[in-house]
């Protein structure tokens, strides 16, 4: 692996922290408008399902062209280019009025996301040395957290008192900072480096199959979020209808999980810092998304939503936890010069997985009610963590016995 050799660059971790943030919210207040839009002229489920459909396929299908771009073309002219391309589509989205013209603005507006979070997650770990990536990693991740945590609050407060096109517009402005980070930040990834890399040592042979404890992270990540991921279809009714709260309420409510994975994130990145054993890593992230899992569960039996934030809280804490402990292992066990497709490969999985929840999420609600399929979910995630284990054991015996060998072959004879 490789980190930055000198010192760690702290203006450029904050510099890309503020991008993330800023546009973070800006992704968070679309989504959350265009939703609240949704269940207010009276459509379903299904409706709600394809619009976040459209808004997470092509981070799953372009995966693989986006993690080599951000590999191998300069991380400047990526972040300018999907910054800029992202708040024109904003703009065009405030005045579509067409539904299949909407749906596919967003899926162009999740392209621009598509390339952006492979290339700020990649630049992070070559900010800083391997010492400070903890903290830098976990100030990355806030700064992503908050801007999710502003995003639902605010378009909460602006579709109840202005319609949807005002926060489009607001989301359209707030890519603009990808543009300034590009142009602000000074570490930089791909391009003529890249090249120069690749002809010096060769292309990197990295395959995540062959590191099974990669491997078993990303499955494990993937299979929670897909018994889960039915909930962010679910949530908008559960708290709209079933507990009768207001647009204004469901931001609120929603973003205290958000804020929760800020919480885990300084948390736990203290943590990780103690942890030198990558298997400790996985063990304690697969504990933490049980965690995540308990409080879906424990949430379908609030009478009110007021109740949910505690609760909602804790299950980001654990969240957040877990995403600090996924981001440490990509960074420590990925070369350098495979990071952004290593990024964009863990993506692909976790969105693929939540776009199976968002479609199981849109079917079930027209045979049963909110409250019993929050229940479900909670039920059916605790069931693939206990399946979990097995695996996540293996992983870690076979990882402690290949660093026992290595151990014993590089002792004097």
């Amino acid at each position: 692996m490789s980190f930055t050799t000198v010192e760690s660059r702290w203006l450029d971790v904050w510099l890309a922290a503020t991008a993330r943030g800023v546009s973070s919210c800006g992704n968070f207040l679309v989504a959350t408008a265009l939703t609240l839009a949704l269940q207010s002229a009276g459509a379903g489920g299904l409706a709600v399902s394809g619009l976040l459909l459209a808004a997470t396929l092509p981070l799953v299908a372009l995966a693989p062209l986006t993690g080599r771009l951000a590999d191998r073309v300069d991380s400047r002219v990526l972040l300018i280019a999907a910054g800029t391309g992202q708040g024109a589509t904003c703009v065009a989205l405030a005045y579509a009025t067409d539904p299949v013209v909407v749906i596919a603005l967003v899926a162009l507006l999740a392209t621009g996301l598509a390339v952006t979070q492979p290339v700020i997650s990649a630049l992070v770990p070559v900010m800083v040395l391997p010492e400070d990536l903890p903290r830098a990693g976990a100030l990355n991740q806030t700064a992503g957290t908050l801007g999710a945590l502003a995003g639902p609050a605010l378009a909460g407060l602006l579709v109840g008192q202005f319609g949807t096109r005002v926060p489009l517009l607001l989301g359209a402005v707030s890519y603009l900072s990808l543009v300034a980070a590009g142009l602000l930040v000074r570490t930089r990834r791909g391009g003529r480096r890249a090249t120069a890399r690749t002809a010096a040592v060769g292309a990197p042979p990295w395959r995540l199959r062959r590191d099974p404890l990669l491997t078993v992270m990303v499955g494990s990540v993937a299979a929670v979020i897909g018994a889960v991921g039915a909930v962010n279809v679910i949530e908008v009714f559960f708290i709209r209808e079933t507990l009768g709260s207001s647009t204004t309420v469901y931001g609120l409510v929603t973003g205290s999980w958000t804020l929760g994975i800020v919480l885990g994130a300084w948390l736990f990145a203290r943590v990780a810092r103690r942890l030198a054993d990558d298997g400790a890593l996985l063990g304690t992230g697969l504990v933490l998304l049980g965690g995540c899992c308990l409080a879906v569960l424990v949430s379908a039996a609030v009478p009110s939503a007021s109740l949910l934030v505690p609760i909602w809280l804790l299950g980001g804490v654990a969240n957040g936890g877990n995403n600090v402990f996924d981001q440490l292992l990509l960074a420590r066990r990925v070369p350098e010069a495979a990071r952004g497709r290593a990024f964009a490969v863990f993506g692909a999985a976790a969105q693929g997985a939540a776009m199976g929840g968002y479609l199981v999420g849109g079917l079930l609600l027209e045979v049963a009610g909110p409250r019993t399929l929050i229940a479900g979910c909670g039920v059916a995630g605790l069931l693939v963590v206990v399946a979990l284990l097995g695996p996540v054991r293996r992983a870690v015996r076979s990882e402690r016995t290949v660093a026992r060998a290595a151990a014993l072959a590089a002792e004097p004879a």
